[in-house]
């Protein structure tokens, strides 16, 4: 009887909170989704300033097209503009920093959880104070010797700089998850025959696949994402994609194209929902090792 008595408050607050995550939802996803709506409609229409429900309707993109929806937003961005030039740039750099900047990670973090050393915490300490820096001072300190070299301008320049910001990153996170690796799994390793190096590959890296996963997850956002490093350090002609959806808006004395932007944002935003789909269950997985010790 007192199971039952209790039964209609749980479910009542049962109901309610899965009502505040609905909602909640709802109101998280509603930029992109109305984003994405709009960016198959023509500017007339998705910045209409008389009535808002022509965005949902379509009623000039009707006019102009024929239809209520329309494509012309991507086939501006991806072919008369070339945005596919900035999508391979980005996928070039990204793909760089993540591989250098987890190689020399998992190797230091490793290396670092393991050293009896004191100078060990001061590296972690000089690290931190690097990566607390604005990324745009550290940009500065680069522009002389690239200028000088006529390095400006390329993929190489950004990936360098990129690698320099991120690496206290990965190199703390990845010494945070091989903390919580017990060492006896390398004593025992190196007692049945192997050495250090092997001991790490072979033992500690398959139970770290979780948080390497996570750290190249975060690294790859920031390569993705970045616009200061990328909008300083490379030419017009080698944007990647953040800096390239800002140079269709336009400026006050050039004329840009929203639409293509539009396009361009959700082009972008895409990619970012698939691979955290993809990899939430490691994402979820790394994020617990590296928060439990033990």
């Amino acid at each position: 009887m007192t199971a039952t008595k209790n039964l209609p408050p749980f479910l009542s607050w049962q109901a309610a909170a899965f009502a505040f995550v609905g909602v909640w939802l709802v109101l998280a996803a509603f930029p992109f989704l109305w984003t994405l709506w709009g960016s198959f409609k023509v500017e007339g229409d998705f910045f209409s300033r008389h009535d808002w429900a022509n965005a949902l309707y379509g009623t000039f993109t009707t006019a102009e097209t024929g239809d209520a929806f329309t494509s012309q937003g991507y086939e501006g961005a991806w072919i008369e503009r070339e945005f596919w030039r900035a999508a391979l740039n980005t996928t070039i750099v990204t793909f760089f920093v993540v591989t250098i900047s987890l190689t020399f990670g998992t190797l230091g973090g490793y290396a670092l959880s393991r050293s009896p050393h004191r100078y060990a915490f001061w590296i972690l300490i000089a690290a931190l104070a690097f990566r607390a820096m604005p990324h745009i001072t550290l940009v500065s300190g680069y522009l002389l010797p690239f200028f000088e070299l006529n390095l400006w301008g390329h993929l190489p320049t950004a990936i360098i700089v990129l690698v320099a910001i991120n690496q206290p990153f990965t190199l703390w996170m990845l010494y945070a998850f091989f903390l919580g690796i017990p060492k006896d799994l390398d004593e025992s390793a190196m007692i049945d025959g192997c050495s250090r190096f092997e001991a790490f590959r072979l033992v500690i890296m398959p139970v770290m696949w979780p948080g390497v996963v996570t750290t190249g997850l975060f690294s790859f956002l920031l390569a993705y994402n970045d616009f200061a490093v990328t909008a300083t350090i490379l030419s017009q002609q080698n944007q990647t994609m953040v800096p390239a959806i800002a140079s269709f808006l336009g400026t006050t004395q050039v004329q840009g194209d929203v639409m293509f932007a539009v396009a361009a944002v959700v082009s972008a935003t895409v990619p970012l929902f698939v691979l955290v789909m993809f990899f939430q269950r490691q994402l979820v997985s790394g994020l617990t090792a590296g928060a439990v010790k033990g």
